[in-house]
């Protein structure tokens, strides 16, 4: 069994748990708001503006011996710059304010996420930075397309507010791809575990964002009802 092959195996209930959210299921139903749109674009920002930073940063701590895996990240860090702009394009096109997000805080989960990428690749083995990268884009690939066209039908917004998501949802088919080989040239069983135990931790981080987003548009509507 590849190494991949075997990190699916690994996390196939993680990624359960976080496909099985309510939010996704109201996504794909089309059962999502224009305010809840662009919270969710708030958050994407706070954690992608931080994708490259982090490659840099692994990258750096990487010894010789990866000299091939630091030529990987450079092709990632080609595709992912620039990434956080489009989300604030699509907030600005959905009638949010981009600049609020820019110079805002993210919500605690979201800061929480980032906070244990920097932790990962400062202070434990910087190979587990790809178990964020497994998360992140494999989500993308799963939802992101089909999400994006249920969502726009929702909210009535035009194909400018979704750059973000609707690319997303075809580029990471290729970065799938990319992000199997890689991960089947790990050959040290101390970067497997890494990978496979940084992906268990992000499906968790990721997912709490989600609910966060969940629990707060859910008490938005009901103080909306409790109003009238």
């Amino acid at each position: 069994m590849s190494f991949y092959d075997a990190l699916q195996d690994a996390t196939a209930a993680d990624r359960a748990e976080l496909l099985g959210l309510p939010l996704f299921a109201d996504a794909l139903a089309g059962r999502v708001t224009r305010p809840l749109y662009i919270a969710f674009l708030s958050q994407a920002y706070h954690h992608v503006k931080h994708t490259v930073p982090l490659m840099m940063a692994c990258g750096g701590r990487l010894t010789d011996d990866y000299e091939w895996l630091r030529g990987k990240i450079v092709h990632y860090i080609e595709e992912e710059y620039g990434h956080h702009e489009w989300v604030l394009n699509d907030i600005r096109a959905a009638g949010g304010d981009p600049d609020r997000v820019r110079y805002g805080r993210p919500a605690v989960p979201t800061e929480l996420m980032v906070s244990y990428a920097y932790d990962t690749v400062m202070r434990g083995n910087p190979v587990g930075f790809f178990g964020m990268v497994h998360v992140l884009e494999g989500t993308s690939t799963a939802l992101a397309t089909q999400a994006a066209r249920q969502i726009a039908q929702a909210v009535q917004l035009p194909s400018s507010a979704f750059s973000y998501l609707a690319s997303h949802g075809a580029l990471d088919v290729g970065h799938v791809d990319f992000f199997r080989e890689l991960v089947d040239r790990l050959a040290e069983p101390r970067d497997q575990d890494a990978v496979i135990h940084a992906s268990r931790m992000f499906y968790r981080l990721y997912g709490d964002i989600f609910r966060h987003l969940h629990q707060e548009h859910s008490s938005c509507i009901s103080k909306t009802a409790a109003s009238f």
